[in-house]
């Protein structure tokens, strides 16, 4: 009966060994000295010149925030396709629904200028 379970064990070693290994490696084998460089704040590839609390302008948040509304409003469309077949005319019609909102939404937003970046 334990030699069923011995490719999950085998699998689960594996894996094991893969991702704790070079964790080990790089505190084992890594530097340990921290340069001025190392220390220093740095930021998005330029050198840090403010206050890291500074505040941000809206239309970062208001990208973001647009992303992943409309990334995971997309994200709905796969499940969708796969069962088109079997959902029918209400399937099709619901989802010309939720695209139609979804047009309506990118054409607010447009109209707004929040896609406007200066």
């Amino acid at each position: 009966m334990l030699e069923e379970y011995l490719p999950v064990l085998m699998f689960i070693v594996v894996g094991l060994v893969f991702g704790v290994l070079p964790l080990v490696a790089g505190f084992v084998l890594g530097p340990r000295r921290a340069g001025p460089e190392k220390q220093a704040p740095y930021e998005c590839g330029f050198d840090a010149f403010e206050d890291s609390r500074m505040k941000f302008d809206v239309r970062y948040y208001l990208v973001a925030l647009l992303f992943i509304l409309f990334d995971l409003e997309i994200a709905f469309l796969f499940p969708w396709a796969i069962v088109l077949e079997d959902i029918g005319l209400f399937g099709i019609a619901a989802m010309g629904v939720f695209v139609g909102l979804l047009v309506i939404g990118l054409l607010y937003e447009w109209q707004k200028g929040a896609l406007e970046w200066e």
